[in-house]
């Protein structure tokens, strides 16, 4: 009975495209907007003035979180000279999601009491992609409230009675209210993909409020109090483009990988090496021009877009276009479904489309010639750790602590396919920070996918990379990526997990140790149990 009502439902709101106007009411929809006075598209030659600014503001607060939490630790750090240090979070579902909250629970000194607690606190950026993006989102969407808070008001409820599974009850008004967003994205003159219900599903459960942060979007974040007070690091999200104009339905090893963040959109990689202003998506540029003078677009930025765009992994099913029936068991269809009430199902459907900023721009020859962008999951071109960005040499990042979620296994765990996939991609384009990581056979037979682990400790060329694997230290973390439902008492068990992932299981000695890694290259005073430290945890 439950389940014919949701059906029925489902069919209700397929047959809703004449009510188009009403759609066209919902504020999911991009819109006209006057164009801003700065240019709205710029080369790649080193950071945005707004990106630069934020990072000088929020220097002075990042080093005094540093400097409280090393000498909480142990005060014989010297802490003259901080290094900036960055956060990332894998792809990998609700598994990332979990897992990687716990481990920032376990680095926030709001939220914890523990070694690690207030590593948050001396942060410079913080970077996701698809699971790990899932995370960024729902806790920067949400003006950077605690995990806790999040777990309980929040994600408990969301991800027990998940919108994901077409099978849910609940899910009905969500699935209604949904087609009228994409219905009003069509109306707009937007040709909506699966990535739009998919998103918008998920942001039901990520942000805060009935409407499923319909009006959040990634350039409004620029706007929370916690942004504006500079109490946060800077948030990247990562995605790949796919060429798609020549016929292919997967990123390479060498796709190009595009940055989402709340002031700019665009990539560092050749071929695109540009960033338009991400207010301003969704409008049509030509030669980074408006096609109408002063006419753009905002508003397409839509959050739970942005989040969808980087988990998006509907491309792999190719020619094999979704069929839009109401299904009780395949999300795919029932997107389709949804999709299908604005238009025609294609393969363009299975990307994240976005209107090209760069189109007739020619320092970004590889899509200069194309009208829009394809995006995908993050972690398909196989970095599914998003440290990219923060490798870049226009980019003051010395340590990046890399939780890795990553399911490289049979079994759901890391094995450092991934970080390698960076490491051998960095050495062919001269990323040169990017530290030597060993092949997986070595990985894997010093077990360094299964405890934490220094990577470029000795060269002071590089970033220190502080790896931390997920380990199934006191609940059985290595749930599928495909699960979508997660009872309250897996929610609450994963959280634990991921903090016992930072602390290394309540480890005593780790908190120093982890302050060893992190000021190893400063050239400052160091605890005379930093020695043992790095012979514990150096790789190179």
């Amino acid at each position: 009975m439950l389940v014919n009502l949701l059906i029925s439902a489902l069919l209700v709101v397929s047959g809703s495209a004449a009510s188009v106007p009403r759609a066209a009411l919902t504020a999911y929809a991009p819109r006209a907007a006057t164009c801003p006075t700065t240019p709205l598209v710029r080369p790649a030659s080193g950071l945005s003035t707004s990106e630069s600014g934020f990072i000088s503001s929020r220097q002075p607060k990042s080093s005094a979180g540093l400097q409280q939490w090393l000498l909480k630790t142990n005060a014989a750090f010297g802490t003259s000279s901080l290094p900036a240090v960055a956060l990332t979070t894998s792809g990998g579902g609700y598994r990332s999601l979990l897992s990687g909250a716990g481990v920032i629970q376990g680095l926030d000194s709001r939220d914890s009491s523990v070694g690690t607690s207030g590593v948050f606190q001396g942060l410079t950026y913080q970077a996701g992609l698809s699971g790990g993006a899932w995370l960024l989102s729902s806790f920067a969407g949400n003006n950077y409230p605690t995990v806790s808070s999040l777990k309980t008001g929040l994600w408990t409820q969301a991800f027990e009675d998940s919108l994901l599974l077409p099978s849910f009850l609940l899910s009905a008004a969500a699935y209604a209210a949904v087609t009228d967003d994409i219905l009003a994205k069509q109306a707009a003159g937007f040709p909506p993909t699966l990535t739009d219900p998919y998103g918008r599903l998920l942001s039901y459960q990520l942000l805060y409020g009935t409407d499923g942060g319909v009006t959040d979007t990634l350039s409004g974040l620029t706007g929370e109090s916690n942004f504006t007070s500079f109490n946060v690091p800077y948030p990247i999200i990562v995605s790949n483009g796919v060429e798609t104009y020549q016929g292919t339905c997967l990123p390479p090893a060498n796709a190009t990988i595009y940055e989402l963040a709340p002031y700019e959109f665009g990539s560092w990689d050749s071929g695109v090496s540009a960033f338009t202003q991400t207010k301003y998506l969704g409008s049509s540029l030509s030669n980074g021009l408006p096609t109408k003078t002063n006419n753009c677009t905002v508003n397409y930025d839509n959050l739970g877009y942005v989040l969808g765009t980087s988990s998006n992994l509907f491309n792999e099913l190719c020619a094999a276009v979704p069929s839009p029936t109401a299904s009780t068991s395949n999300l795919d269809d029932d997107l389709a479904l949804i999709v299908d009430a604005a238009h025609a199902l294609t393969t363009r459907d299975e990307y994240a489309v976005y209107p090209n900023p760069f189109y007739n721009y020619a320092q970004s020859s590889l899509v200069a010639s194309q009208q829009a962008l394809f995006l995908v999951d993050g972690g398909e071109a196989g970095q599914n750790n998003p440290i990219w960005p923060l490798i870049q040499p226009s980019r003051t990042v010395n340590v990046i602590i890399v939780n890795d979620n990553s399911a490289d296994t049979t079994d759901n765990f890391p094995n450092g396919t991934e970080i390698y996939q960076t490491y051998l991609r960095a050495s062919q384009v001269g990323l040169t920070k990017m530290p030597v990581i060993p092949p997986v056979a070595t990985f894997v037979s010093q077990g360094l996918n299964k405890r934490p682990t220094f990577f470029g400790c000795n060269d002071a060329t590089k970033v220190t990379i502080v790896y931390l694997p997920n380990v199934n230290y006191t609940f059985p973390s290595n749930e599928p990526t495909s699960k979508l439902q997660y009872s309250p008492s897996e929610t609450s068990g994963m959280i634990a997990n991921g903090v016992e992932i930072a602390t290394k299981n309540g480890d005593p000695q780790w908190p120093t140790c982890l302050g060893c890694g992190i000021m190893k290259k400063t050239g400052g005073a160091l605890p005379a149990a930093c020695a043992g430290c790095f012979t514990q945890y150096c790789y190179n």
